[in-house]
């Protein structure tokens, strides 16, 4: 088991990568677990696969388990679900100094987090991923939000987990393009900090992505370890450091604003294609090499994301996809900031972008892909 602490001055907490932490979490996750009754937030189809396994230890360790089922899918991350969410915390009497577990992907996660921020003015969670995307990224951070009709994300806190117990094991009932998606996220730490581990993936994807065991805590535990970095050093997003955790999400959201957030395009996907854009527009600009960003574009295609806009098949120009920017939570008096290349490995916030530009450029890749 790998253990990458995420270290925040006063509340720091470990994130934990290894095979059967699920099935031990009543031992795992014991300094957390105060009173006997357990709330745990669980998506349907964690609950099935991995509900039984997660009762019986906890009912080993003299806990009484009590279930709180979401629905799968980004639907859940309303005001309705949030509502409910709390409503059903209240009734369980759940108090500040209590943890509540969140067993599932990136939805479970955001969704728990949120309301434990505002619960009581907040309480604790564990974060128990089971998404190779929720792993490497959404579970470590703080960041907690839901979607509003304005668009994703934009209303949520930050609000950090008391532990983060990532299982391997868990990816295994994965479908492949689940865990196509979130090796989406593992790609960018390599490609927006660390051209050594993108070397490293370039040749040990394919068995990452065939959940090869010592492939897979390897690739985990390194794309942690990068975001508890990031995150050590701006926990808030204020300094610029964090932002660059959103390499080729601008370009996603867009995407995914433009097909309805729905199973047209994963965010993993989003991101994939996203990065490709981003790599694209940077040597465009004259920054990071072509070669470079056909590089990057080799890496997404190799591992099954979409590589070109003209996969979507998208009834669009370049103005209307620019424009879902518009709402992006990143804009900041007015203008949007952008993470772009300098090299592989070498992302920064450029703050001189024109969304004009921006829509032209996709124009262009509308049309020639």
């Amino acid at each position: 088991m790998a253990v990458i602490d995420v270290a925040l001055a006063g509340r720091s907490y470990e994130v934990r990568v290894g095979h059967g932490l699920l099935a031990a979490i009543g031992e795992q996750a014991t300094p957390f677990l105060r009173k006997a009754s357990v709330p745990i937030v669980a998506d349907a189809n964690a609950r099935k696969h991995w509900g039984e396994a997660v009762e019986a230890s906890l009912r080993a360790a003299g806990k009484e388990p009590r279930w709180y089922e979401v629905a799968p899918g980004e639907g859940s991350k309303s005001w309705e679900s949030l509502a409910r969410l709390t409503d059903w915390l209240l009734a369980e009497e759940v108090e500040r100094g209590d943890h509540v577990l969140a067993l599932g992907g990136g939805v479970v996660g955001d969704l728990t987090g949120f309301a434990c921020a505002i619960l009581k003015r907040g309480c604790g969670f564990v974060q128990l991923p089971t998404t190779l995307l929720a792993q490497v990224d959404s579970s470590v951070g703080g960041k907690t939000a839901i979607n509003t009709a304005a668009g994703k994300n934009l209303v949520g806190a930050f609000h950090q987990p008391g532990l983060v117990m990532a299982d391997l094991d868990a990816l295994g009932t994965l479908p492949a393009r689940e865990m196509r998606a979130g090796y989406a996220e593992v790609l960018k730490y390599g490609i927006l900090g660390d051209s050594g581990f993108f070397d490293w993936l370039e040749a040990n994807g394919a068995k990452v992505l065939a959940g090869d065991p010592a492939a897979l805590e390897h690739a985990v535990a390194a794309s942690v370890a990068m975001k508890a970095r990031i995150v050590a050093e701006d926990e808030r997003e204020t300094s610029g450091a964090r932002a660059l955790l959103n390499l080729g999400h601008t370009f996603g959201h867009a995407l995914e604003a433009e097909t309805g957030f729905s199973d047209c395009l994963l965010h993993g996907e989003g991101v994939a294609l996203g990065m490709v854009l981003a790599a694209r527009y940077s040597a465009r600009r004259g920054e990071i090499s072509t070669d470079a960003a056909e590089r990057i574009t080799r890496a997404v295609d190799a591992a099954g994301l979409p590589a070109e806009i003209s996969a979507l098949g998208l009834a669009c120009d370049g103005r209307a996809l620019a424009d879902h920017m518009l709402h992006d939570k990143k804009m900041d008096a007015g203008s949007l900031p952008f993470i772009l290349l300098r090299c592989i490995g070498d992302a920064y916030l450029a703050k001189d972008v024109q969304l004009a530009d921006v829509a032209a450029f996709l124009d262009e890749q509308l049309q020639a892909h």
